[in-house]
């Protein structure tokens, strides 16, 4: 692997087994996440992913794995309300699992400031809709010390949003300075149509890369245009986006591997995913693994 897609790949699937279209149970989830740990690809895997309601219910599960010095990375999907449920979590398990992130929703730009509550100690991404004007979002979002988060996908083809939109969202966070995560529909590397669940007779979507939505959030922090952003997150041929030791190329774009892990680290931070034996699978029969 080179050291540009290393850069690129570290730490960016959060685990999310227990989210659709895959829905595993709490057990099977935590030992798939668990074999992840220690798998062959581990550099590539982020935090386990799980609802607050659900907090007792992993720690039960995942009990025989949890070990001290050693702690599990857990992404909390919560509300303003869960705030104590968390502290209570944080002071059972010290040292065997760590809340690194929540990840809260806001349908309008007064209820940001509601978030705050959650982010006072740690990480907090707030998801908001596509469909607004991202710079009015993402101004609330960094008075109050708060991250983004945008939804690329889902299990209808009405889920996911435009290349126009994600661009425009991805470029305004570069110009705001405000990091952002993705979730939904980054099962795949590259650009194209897919199955939108699992089952047989799935409908078809034409669903996002995450090699395209992350090349596209790197060059955007060296100043790619909304357009530029749209057109790679469009592009469908796997060789166009070329990882070197020592750069990512696009076209005429050229970010050095320092410019990707730049961006990967203080930017471009994660996205959520069901499956992590997916994109894993897909980067190497694209025989970038």
């Amino acid at each position: 692997m080179t050291d540009s897609l290393d850069a690129l790949l570290a730490g960016l699937v959060d685990y999310a087994g227990l989210f659709p279209p895959t829905a595993l149970t709490m057990s099977d989830a935590v030992r798939a996440y668990g074999m992840y740990r220690s798998g062959p690809r581990a550099s590539m895997l982020g935090r386990f992913v799980v609802p607050a309601q659900r907090l007792t219910e992993f720690a039960e599960a995942a009990a025989p794995l949890l070990v001290s010095g050693d702690p599990w990375r857990l992404s909390v999907l919560a509300e303003p309300a869960d705030a104590v449920r968390l502290r209570a979590f944080d002071a059972e398990h010290a040292g065997r699992a760590v809340i690194e992130t929540i990840e809260t929703k806001a349908t309008t730009v007064d209820a940001v400031s509601a978030a705050a509550v959650l982010g006072a100690d740690r990480t907090t991404f707030v998801e908001f809709p596509l469909d607004a004007d991202p710079a009015v979002f993402l101004a609330a979002l960094a008075e109050c010390g708060l991250l983004a988060k945008a939804r690329t996908g889902g299990v209808v083809a009405g889920a996911i949003p435009s290349s126009a939109q994600v661009a425009r969202f991805i470029g305004a966070c570069a110009r705001a300075n405000v990091p952002f995560k993705a979730t939904a529909g980054l099962h795949h590397p590259m650009r194209g149509e897919y199955r939108l669940t699992y089952d047989e007779n799935s409908d078809y979507g034409t669903m996002f890369g995450f090699l395209n939505v992350f090349a596209a959030a790197v060059f955007a922090r060296c100043g790619a245009s909304d357009a530029e952003i749209a057109a790679i997150l469009d592009e469908r041929a796997a060789a166009a986006l070329q990882f070197t030791d020592g750069a990512l190329l696009w076209r005429h774009w050229r970010a050095s591997s320092a410019d990707v892990s730049l961006a990967r680290a203080s930017f471009a931070t994660s996205f959520g995913s069901c499956s992590f034996a997916e994109p894993v699978d897909d980067l190497m029969t694209l025989g970038l693994l």
